[in-house]
């Protein structure tokens, strides 16, 4: 059972459910818009990436929050995706992140593009 991210009920009065796909989307943007110590029972859970939105801009930054996201998708859905993947821009507020990730259940590659900051229409 797939339930949907954030929590909700269908017409018919039950827990929402996902596909698989939309699922391991929903999972991993928690982990990249999670701060690692937001989460009571798991401290370590999330990867943090709301807090370099404003820090200042380099290749090295950037080569940096790579390896934390690919990190923490490994330590928290290794049983469910395999990352093949992860690009990282910064420009101004606006911080751009592509995942490359294999579904293991089903063999099936997929690339995800997340979007944090900047201004909102």
């Amino acid at each position: 059972m797939n339930v949907r991210y954030s929590y909700g009920f269908d017409t018919s009065g039950h827990t929402a459910q996902a596909s698989l796909s939309d699922h391991i989307f929903q999972m991993i943007e928690q982990i990249l818009f999670t701060a690692p110590g937001e989460r009571v029972n798991l401290p370590t859970f999330g990867c943090g990436v709301n807090q370099l939105v404003f820090a200042p801009n380099s290749d090295a930054l950037a080569g940096a929050q790579q390896k934390l996201i690919q990190a923490s998708l490994q330590q928290w859905l290794s049983d469910v995706i395999q990352v093949n993947a992860v690009y990282v821009a910064a420009e101004e507020a606006t911080l751009q992140i592509t995942v490359i990730y294999t579904i293991l259940q089903s063999q099936q590659q997929e690339t995800q593009q997340f979007v944090y900051g900047g201004a909102t229409a």
